[in-house]
């Protein structure tokens, strides 16, 4: 997506150099009854270009700024409603078991069979 990018900028800046290649005329703008300016019509696009670009591109960066943190204090309220409380390392200690003679009874394997043992 990056090349996209940088390849859309190129041609427009390729554009833009046209542009102002081939309209390099200076051009007389009234601001006001008594203020007059004298520029370049590359420039005076371009100025208008940045004066209606710029108020955006700052709302929208601010409205980004704002979600951005909306979003990351819904996370960490939603995070530590989530998480168990930390649990202790230690294993607790199992019951202590009669000591007998006899030895307990075989256990089945997974599989359910029984385990051969050596018997005398």
């Amino acid at each position: 997506m990056q090349i996209v990018r940088t390849i859309v900028w190129v041609l427009i800046l390729v554009a833009l150099l046209l542009f102002s290649w081939f309209n390099w005329t200076p051009v007389e703008v009234t601001i006001w009854d008594n203020l007059l300016v004298e520029t370049k019509v590359p420039a005076l696009v371009i100025v208008s270009f940045l004066l209606g670009l710029l108020p955006m591109w700052m709302y929208h960066r601010g409205v980004r700024w704002t979600l951005s943190r909306k979003i990351a204090s819904l996370e960490n309220a939603a995070r530590t409603h989530i998480e168990p409380p930390p649990a202790s390392t230690e294993d607790p200690a199992p019951a202590p078991t009669p000591a007998s003679s006899t030895p307990p009874p075989p256990q089945p394997d997974s599989d359910g069979l029984q385990p051969e043992t050596d018997r005398p």
